[in-house]
C-alpha cells in the first residue's frame, strides 16, 4: 500500500449499488450482500429486492451474510482499521463492505474455506472496482488470515466506546443498558443479540393439529424442540429444511417467535367474539387468534400501510383464517364500534429483536425513542376507546425500553381509571412474568427468545 492518497484512487467509483447484474455475469450471494449493505449505509434501508435475481439457496446465504455483518459491524470496522493503512472513514462504502464481507467470511462462517473467503472478495473488488483494488483487498485479508490466532482487541479509554465496538452496538444503547442492567447483564444481552437466531414454528391449527405436525417433523428428520410454554410452538435451528418441505406453502405453519405468541395467549380470544388487531401487519398474530377462535366470530385487522395490509389479506387467505376482515386505517383518526377484545401490537424501537433485525441497532436513535413513545401513547388511547365494558385490551411491544413498556402503561392507567391490569399467571409461564404477575417481559439472554413486553387490561366501567 502506498499511503492514503494512492489508496483512495483504488475505490472512488460511485453509485455501485445502482448497478444490476450484467447479463453475462452470474449473480452471487456475496456480491448481492455487498450491494445491499452499501445501500443500507447510504439510505439506512435494507433493500432485499437486490436479492431477487438469486436462486433460493443463494438468497438465504446472502441474508445470512447481511444480518451477520450487521451484527458484527463495529468490530469488523475496528479490524479494518487495524489491518489497513487507510482510515475506514476515507474508504468508499462499496469497498468497505467488500472488506467487511471478507473478514466476516474468515472469522464467522465456519463452513467457508479461507481461500474461498479471500478469493471471492478479491474477485468482487477486481470486477466491480479495479484490479488494484482487488490487490489491496487480497493484502488486507491475507494479513488478517495470518494473525487470526492473535487478533488485536479494542482498547479505548472511553469505556462506552470500548463496549460498543467490542459488541457492535451503538453507544447510546450501551449507555442505557449498562446504566439500567449493569455491565454483566448488558454484556450478556449484547452477546445474545450477536448470535445467529433460533426460530419457532407456530402450527396453524386451522389446517392441522400439533401431534400431526410433530409426526411430520419426526418422519422428515427435522431437529426440533417442542415448547412447554405455549401449545403448538416448536423451536428449530434452521428454516432452510422447513422451506424445502413445502409446509409453508401448504399453510401448515408459520414462523413466529414464542415471545410473540404471548400477546394472543394473554388476550385469549374466544369463539364468537369480536376482536380488533391494531397495527396487525403482516398478520401473524391475526392468524393465531383466528385459530384460537376456531374461525368463529370476527377479527378486524387494522393497519395504516397499504402494502402491509395486502400481506395480511394474502396471509389470511393462505392460512385459512376465514373470519378476518381487513381495514386500512390510522386507528388514531377513525372511529370503530366497540369490541370484546383488542390487541395493540404497538410500533416500537425493536430493541428486543436485534438478533433477527440487526439493522435496527444502526437505524434507531434516541430521538426515535421519544417519537415512538408519543405514537404509542396515541395508539393506546385510541385502542382503549374501542373496548366494550368488560372487554379486554392487550398492549405489547418487541422492545426492552421501559419508556415504551411499563412506563407507558403507568401513564395510561393514570388517565384511564376504568381500566385495570389483570393477572397473567393463568395464561403465561411464571418465568416471564413481572410486576407481580401483571406484565410479561422476555429478555434474549435470559429466556433464549426475542424480547417482548405485554400487559392485559380489562375495562371495568
Amino acid at each position: 500500500m502506498n499511503g492514503k492518497r494512492g489508496f483512495r484512487k483504488l475505490h472512488v467509483r460511485k453509485n455501485l449499488t445502482s448497478i444490476r447484474f450484467p447479463l453475462d455475469t452470474q449473480p452471487t450471494a456475496r456480491l448481492a450482500s455487498v450491494q445491499v449493505l452499501t445501500r443500507f449505509d447510504e439510505r439506512r434501508v435494507l433493500d432485499f429486492s437486490l436479492l431477487e435475481d438469486l436462486p433460493s439457496l443463494d438468497r438465504q446465504q446472502a441474508q445470512e451474510y447481511i444480518q451477520g455483518i450487521l451484527r458484527r459491524r463495529s468490530y469488523l470496522d475496528f479490524l479494518i482499521e487495524q489491518f489497513s493503512s487507510v482510515g475506514i472513514a476515507e474508504m468508499e462504502l462499496f469497498f468497505k463492505n467488500i472488506l467487511r464481507l471478507g473478514m466476516y467470511d474468515l472469522l464467522f462462517m465456519d463452513g467457508t474455506p479461507d481461500y474461498a473467503a479471500i478469493n471471492e472478495s478479491v474477485e468482487i473488488a477486481k470486477t466491480r472496482i479495479s484490479g488494484k483494488s482487488g490487490d489491496v483487498v487480497n493484502a488486507i485479508l491475507r494479513r488478517l488470515q495470518r494473525e487470526m490466532a492473535n487478533l488485536p482487541k479494542p482498547a479505548y479509554e472511553d469505556r462506552t466506546k470500548l463496549i460498543a465496538v467490542t459488541f457492535s452496538h451503538p453507544e447510546w444503547m450501551v449507555e442505557r443498558w449498562v446504566a439500567r442492567m449493569g455491565e454483566r447483564d448488558a454484556f450478556l444481552l449484547m452477546q445474545a443479540n450477536n448470535r445467529r437466531p433460533e426460530y419457532y414454528l407456530k402450527v396453524n391449527t386451522l389446517k392441522t393439529a400439533s401431534p400431526n405436525f410433530r409426526l411430520r417433523m419426526e418422519k422428515s428428520g427435522v431437529d426440533f424442540e417442542e415448547s412447554d410454554w405455549l401449545p403448538d410452538y416448536f423451536k428449530v435451528t434452521a428454516l432452510s429444511s422447513i422451506r424445502s418441505k413445502g409446509w409453508f406453502e401448504k399453510g401448515l405453519c408459520q414462523v413466529q417467535d414464542i415471545a410473540a405468541g404471548f400477546a394472543p395467549a394473554a388476550l385469549n380470544p374466544q369463539p364468537g367474539e369480536t376482536v380488533y388487531d391494531i397495527c396487525a401487519a403482516p398478520g401473524t398474530k391475526t392468524i393465531v387468534m383466528a385459530g384460537m377462535m376456531k374461525n368463529e366470530g370476527s377479527i378486524l385487522a387494522i393497519d395504516i400501510n397499504g402494502d402491509r395490509i395486502a400481506r395480511i389479506a394474502e396471509n389470511a387467505e393462505h392460512y385459512g383464517a376465514e373470519i378476518v376482515k381487513i381495514r386500512r386505517a390510522d386507528a388514531r383518526e377513525e372511529r370503530f364500534k366497540l369490541a370484546d377484545a383488542v390487541l395493540l401490537d404497538a410500533p416500537c424501537t425493536g430493541t428486543g429483536v436485534l438478533s433477527k433485525r440487526a439493522d435496527l441497532r444502526w437505524r434507531r436513535t434516541p430521538e426515535d425513542l421519544a417519537d415512538i413513545v408519543k405514537t404509542q401513547a396515541e395508539l393506546l388511547d385510541a385502542a382503549a376507546n374501542m373496548v366494550a365494558k368488560g372487554g379486554r385490551l392487550v398492549y405489547t411491544t418487541c422492545s426492552l425500553e421501559p419508556e415504551e413498556n411499563m412506563d407507558q402503561i403507568r401513564a395510561f392507567l393514570a388517565e384511564y381509571s376504568n381500566f385495570e391490569l389483570q393477572d397473567l399467571s393463568d395464561f403465561l409461564p411464571e418465568e416471564v412474568l413481572t410486576e407481580g404477575g401483571k406484565a410479561y417481559q422476555t429478555l434474549p439472554h435470559a429466556h433464549h427468545c426475542d424480547g417482548h413486553f405485554g400487559v392485559l387490561l380489562k375495562r371495568v366501567v
